[in-house]
């Protein structure tokens, strides 16, 4: 599986979210412990203490009753030690019905002996209704009396038993609570440092790369276009590294056909236009390289000065590129600034040819406004050849020479360039503005 970024984010959070959930689910096992224990001190273990202290009040209000029914012969009493009773028989038989295996054998005597303290105290009534109150007395005193110390002492080990499990349940539950903080503690700082782990991993990860795209995005704001990323990743990041490293490159190729474009006419210049004529050639596809040469150009530029044959140099161009529109522009048209009064146009044949009559058509239309009104009535201008003699020369004209590949002619660009400008001086021969194909000569040049 392809690790991109936010899959990777993905993995440490859910990592993260493991562990936090396991540091939650270990808190609420011991949180359900925690409160088991407290149920049974609660709902148990203090249950039993206060039924054991009140079986004792019972057992206390029995005795008294027994003493007092004894010595004031009242049977008011007599009922009173009964409704004690009750309430007595009533709580052990509550007290069985909890679950304390312990003390089975403690609640079991506990029975008996109330069984045997009752029948004691009917007995005690029968002496009594017998007027024998001597016996009566001595079975209190005796019998009676025991029975009740051992009441008591079942008693009181039921108490000892439900304080002592009340005390080790509280310390149970002391001991749980501070081994669950222990352990959640350990499971919340674990997953702390693991978060903090993988967070520092994958934005290291992450900046790394990143910063080697801002170095060299700045070494390319300074024109360095040779350095690469050299990122091999998988994940969005190397997919980036990969754009820039090709957009580098495109823009290394940019700039240098920017530095070759002419810097008056700011049209691509030789080594775009032997590009654009390669590409072509490997595509074997049928196209015509059009060499525009302006006649006339160098006395005009001895007469009116080097700055406003510039000018005429850009105009040409201007004149170029809005014959090309005029004509609809394709995407696939070319122009290029070979130097000087040399200009080039690449585009499909038929399609070339149309823009160079276009061209011819409307060049000295354009031209005859950078001549003054005197040399443009003359239609020509004075000047010296290149033997230094004077002479007339006509007004600038254009000249257009167009050679035509099908695939097959050509080998590279300097066959094909050389092969236009021959057809050139042909045509420059001619006079005026005119255009000249190749394929339209008799004999090959």
């Amino acid at each position: 599986m392809k690790l991109t970024i936010s899959r990777k984010l993905l993995l440490s959070y859910l990592a993260m979210a493991f562990l936090t959930i396991l540091a939650s689910a270990y808190a609420v096992y011991r949180l359900q412990s925690l409160e088991e224990l407290a149920y049974n001190i609660i709902n148990q273990e203090t249950a039993l203490l206060e039924k054991s202290k009140k079986l004792m009040d019972l057992l206390i209000a029995q005795e008294s009753a027994e003493k007092k029914f004894i010595i004031l012969e009242d049977t008011s009493f007599q009922k009173l030690f009964q409704t004690r009773g009750d309430e007595f028989a009533g709580i052990l038989r509550e007290l069985s019905d909890l679950s304390f295996p312990q003390l089975t054998g403690a609640i079991s005597q506990l029975k008996r002996l109330h069984m045997d303290y009752k029948k004691v105290f009917l007995r005690e009534i029968a002496l009594m209704q017998d007027n024998r109150m001597e016996q009566a007395i001595a079975l209190s005193n005796g019998e009676a009396k025991k029975i009740a110390e051992d009441m008591s002492s079942c008693i009181r080990t039921i108490q000892k038993e439900a304080q002592g499990n009340i005390n080790i349940q509280v310390k149970l539950m002391r001991t749980q609570v501070i081994r669950a903080f222990h352990a959640t503690f350990l499971l919340s700082a674990l997953s702390l440092m693991i978060g903090t782990a993988l967070a520092f991993i994958i934005t290291s990860n992450i900046s790394r790369p990143l910063q080697k795209l801002k170095k060299a995005t700045e070494l390319i704001a300074d024109g360095k276009y040779d350095g690469t990323l050299n990122v091999k990743r998988k994940d969005e990041i190397g997919a980036l590294a990969q754009a820039f490293d090709s957009m580098a490159e495109r823009l290394k190729v940019l700039e240098a056909l920017h530095l070759d474009a002419s810097p008056l006419t700011g049209l691509p210049g030789n080594l775009a236009i032997e590009k654009e004529i390669k590409r072509r050639l490997a595509g074997k596809e049928s196209f015509s390289l059009c060499h525009v040469d302006l006649d006339n150009f160098k006395p005009f530029a001895d007469r009116y000065g080097y700055a406003w044959g510039s000018e005429v140099i850009k105009e040409v161009a201007k004149i170029l590129v809005a014959e090309m529109k005029e004509t609809g522009h394709h995407e696939d048209d070319f122009i290029g600034h070979i130097g000087g009064d040399d200009f080039v146009i690449i585009a499909e044949p038929r399609r070339a040819e149309n823009l160079c009559r276009q061209i011819v058509s409307d060049f000295d239309r354009h031209i005859t406004k950078y001549y003054t009104e005197k040399d443009r009535k003359s239609g020509f201008i004075r000047g010296k050849d290149r033997s230094g003699m004077p002479r007339q020369f006509p007004l600038i004209t254009v000249t257009i020479a167009i050679v035509t590949d099908d695939g097959t002619r050509f080998q590279n660009p300097l066959d094909m360039a050389k092969a236009a400008a021959e057809l050139k001086e042909y045509a420059k021969a001619l006079p005026g503005s005119n255009y000249v194909k190749q394929e339209d000569l008799e004999q090959p040049l």
